[in-house]
């Protein structure tokens, strides 16, 4: 994975990164109840059953991280979120380039429609640009834009 290549190559040098953000899916939103699933049988039992929402996912070690940016979006976004640190093996928590920052001692989250758990088009033929909303799309773009300003100057009030 180039991700794990250049998290390693960070290491090796020294960076400091104090948050990797990995975009994963994004794009598909549903306002049909029951058209989220989980993973794990019970998180549907804490977590919305309607897909309608951004999802900020990141291992136990990314918490604070997590927590630090779901606040943020939340204070500027117009879509619904949720957020969840998790162990790795939770099937999806280590699905995308976060995971590569994580075995090299870095903190990242990756923020995602949930993919797989929502929509029906994954990975199909189907999975064409006109099953997208990009309303909503637009909207975590606006919301992740002050998480990161936040990420990057902490005392700057917004």
């Amino acid at each position: 994975m180039g991700s794990y290549v250049y998290a390693s190559g960070c290491r090796k040098r020294g960076d400091r990164i104090d948050a990797m953000i990995s975009l994963e899916t994004i794009g598909y939103y549903s306002q049909q109840p029951g058209s989220q699933n989980y993973p794990v049988a019970g998180l549907g039992l804490l977590y919305p059953r309607t897909g309608n929402f951004i999802s900020f996912v990141g291992n136990l070690f990314s918490r604070s991280l997590l927590h630090q940016a779901l606040g943020e979006f939340r204070r500027h976004a117009t879509i619904p979120s949720e957020g969840a640190a998790m162990p790795e093996f939770v099937p999806g928590v280590s699905w995308s380039d976060q995971w590569s920052f994580w075995q090299h001692g870095y903190p990242g989250i990756m923020i995602t429609d949930t993919a797989p758990f929502r929509y029906p088009y994954y990975h199909t033929r189907n999975d064409t640009p006109d099953k997208l909303d990009y309303d909503s799309m637009t909207r975590v773009v606006a919301g992740l834009e002050n998480v990161i300003r936040r990420l990057v100057n902490p005392s700057r009030n917004q």
